[in-house]
């Protein structure tokens, strides 16, 4: 839809702010109903109680949230590892490894984003070996060749832009180096590592996914033996440290200005560690929105998750298209004043433009009683 098509509504009524998260009428709460995410048209309310304060949600829109710590057993193929959300747009699976794959993974329906969410090792794929940790994510592009050999156990979470690609998000006027600076993406080396790594004798497999299925081409060599590579493709290592948020000390920002990698149907978001707002009237909390046009995930990586309570490390929401959600109880007793000076959290967010299905192997680590930490205090 062309940017000028929106009907052109410019209205106010009863007591009201002039700007969106700050300066609401004394006790308030406000909710943002918006097009597009937060890219399209919005509206503003300011409520007497918090939008979620229900005393019983019932119905398959409720939150979830699931606990993927839980989930047992250790998987040598990637393609093994537990299937949490998924539609036609993206796969999103949680990986347990303890051991080098003993087979090369490659990927025919999809770029392949991991994030490490524990452990480390050495990355070996097509163009050469790079070592990963802890808050790495690692960009695979569709069709490479790669395995994981890890110097610990490692859980990752596995998110696929099926049949697509990954970019970078627009930084419109924040210029090019925000956020972070293209030159913070590494690529792997074709170092002394990777070469001993080509010379292991034996048959390697490849076990090759497309269209959800895994075919297995098996060499009698390591087919990892190119000699060198150039181009404007490879596969890039980011790690969460090196990411500097956007923010204001006069509003809350959406969570659209934390986009890390974009693709067709779907973003992926990345929190990190910032300072709170400072300006008396900003809101310091994630303000009340209609989810109306995406389904959101979040995924808690570390820290202390100052939106939310009952949350540890290791965990999952999901929050359905077609309800509104906002702070926790807990949160809001922080909505103008916080305790810190800055959060300490990482977690990253999908946000998937169609709705997404649970997997099995989720819906068995689930926590029911979520839905109700929402209720009004």
């Amino acid at each position: 839809m062309a940017k000028g098509d929106w009907i052109p509504v410019r209205g106010a009524q009863g007591s009201h702010s002039r700007q969106a998260h700050a300066d609401m009428p004394d006790g308030t709460y406000e909710r943002e109903i918006s097009k597009e995410g937060f890219f399209g048209p919005a509206a503003f309310l300011h409520h007497r109680r918090p939008p979620t304060g229900w005393t019983r949600f019932e119905g398959p829109l409720r939150p979830r949230a699931f606990d993927l710590n839980r989930l047992k057993g250790a998987q040598t193929s990637p393609w093994g590892a537990a299937v949490v959300l998924h539609n036609k747009a993206t796969e999103v699976r949680f990986w347990k490894i303890l051991e080098a794959m003993p087979a090369l993974a490659r990927n025919a329906d999809g770029d392949q984003l991991l994030f490490v969410h524990q452990g480390g090792g050495d990355l070996f794929c097509d163009y050469g070996r790079i070592a990963y940790e802890t808050g790495d994510y690692l960009y695979l592009p569709r069709g490479t060749m790669w395995r994981l050999a890890p110097s610990e156990p490692c859980a990752i979470l596995m998110i696929e832009a099926t049949n697509t690609h990954y970019r970078l998000p627009d930084r419109g006027l924040m210029g090019g180096h925000a956020q972070f600076d293209p030159a913070m993406l590494d690529t792997p080396e074709m170092d002394t590592g990777f070469r001993v790594h080509q010379d292991e004798p034996g048959e390697v497999r490849v076990e090759i996914k497309k269209r959800g299925q895994v075919s297995v081409a098996t060499y009698p060599y390591n087919p990892l033996d190119a000699v060198g590579w150039h181009g404007d493709l490879a596969p890039v290592r980011l790690n969460v440290r090196h990411i500097r948020p956007v923010v204001s000390h006069r509003y809350h920002l959406p969570p659209s200005v934390h986009s890390t990698f974009v693709s067709d149907r779907f973003v992926v978001c990345t929190f990190a560690p910032r300072p709170f707002e400072t300006d008396p009237g900003a809101l310091k909390v994630p303000f009340f929105h209609n989810n109306d046009d995406f389904d959101e995930v979040l995924f808690y990586h570390a820290g202390d998750f100052f939106s939310r309570d009952h949350i540890e490390a290791g965990m999952l929401t999901f929050h359905p298209s077609g309800f509104t959600h906002g702070p926790h109880p807990k949160a809001l007793k922080s909505m103008l004043v916080q305790p810190k000076v800055a959060t300490d959290e990482y977690a990253v967010m999908i946000d998937t433009r169609d709705p997404l299905e649970v997997g099995e192997a989720a819906s068995s680590v689930e926590n029911p009683a979520y839905v109700d930490s929402w209720k009004g205090e």
